[in-house]
């Protein structure tokens, strides 16, 4: 039986080596090819045709939630396992909202991740059985209400600029990456602190480096 063709999409080189010595020595799967940036990634999907892709959260540029977006625009059968330090409160329902087929956190053992694909690949959704029994209690009207993250009611691109705001980015750079003007940054800014109860941009600011270095 062949393998399934893998794409490796991460800007960490280590954690990518780390992914594909995992994938490499399974029975299943073979990496096909490693990139850091969602534009090289784009070029591949489409040149190579791989089975499936795993695919970090935050990129430079384009992020992680706007590439599977971009990608089930022209492609609907390639599986995508989202990989992320972030908790899945914040993230996981976005990345399926978008079209991945799986939400795996990079703290989980290396053998979860070769167990993350085979789900997928079966057909399935991969979530962590705490996720999954969270969004069981959303369908059923039975939320935790106070478990909820504040950053849930911020959109994706604003999450963007909240991150990136975190990793110590200035306007203009955070515009470069996005590929945004200096003036939607602002904007997008002044959004979040509304949104989270936020009285001054050096709130914004701690509260985003906290965030960071606790995700």
């Amino acid at each position: 039986m062949s393998k399934k063709k893998i794409l490796l999409v991460d800007d960490h080189p280590l954690i990518r080596k780390g992914i594909a010595l995992t994938l490499d020595e399974s029975a299943q799967y073979e990496v096909c090819a490693q990139l850091s940036s969602a534009e090289e990634a784009i070029t591949a999907i489409k040149e190579l045709k791989p089975d499936g892709a795993v695919v970090d959260i935050s990129l430079t540029g384009m992020n992680g939630i706007e590439f599977v977006k971009h990608i089930r625009s022209f492609e609907k059968e390639v599986k995508i396992l989202m990989v992320s330090r972030h908790d899945e409160e914040t993230y996981a329902e976005r990345a399926l909202r978008a079209g991945a087929n799986g939400y795996l956190m990079k703290q989980m053992a290396a053998e979860e991740l070769a167990k993350a694909l085979d789900k997928i690949f079966a057909g399935g959704v991969y979530l962590s059985d705490v996720m999954n029994a969270r969004l069981l209690q959303q369908a059923m009207g039975n939320a935790p209400k106070g478990n909820l993250s504040p950053l849930e009611i911020l959109s994706d691109r604003e999450i963007e600029v909240f991150e990136l705001t975190g990793r110590g980015s200035t306007n203009k750079e955070i515009a470069e990456k996005m590929y945004v003007s200096v003036k939607t940054v602002e904007t997008y800014k002044v959004r979040i602190r509304e949104k989270l109860g936020m009285e001054s941009a050096h709130d914004l600011t701690r509260a985003a480096i906290q965030w960071v270095d606790g995700g």
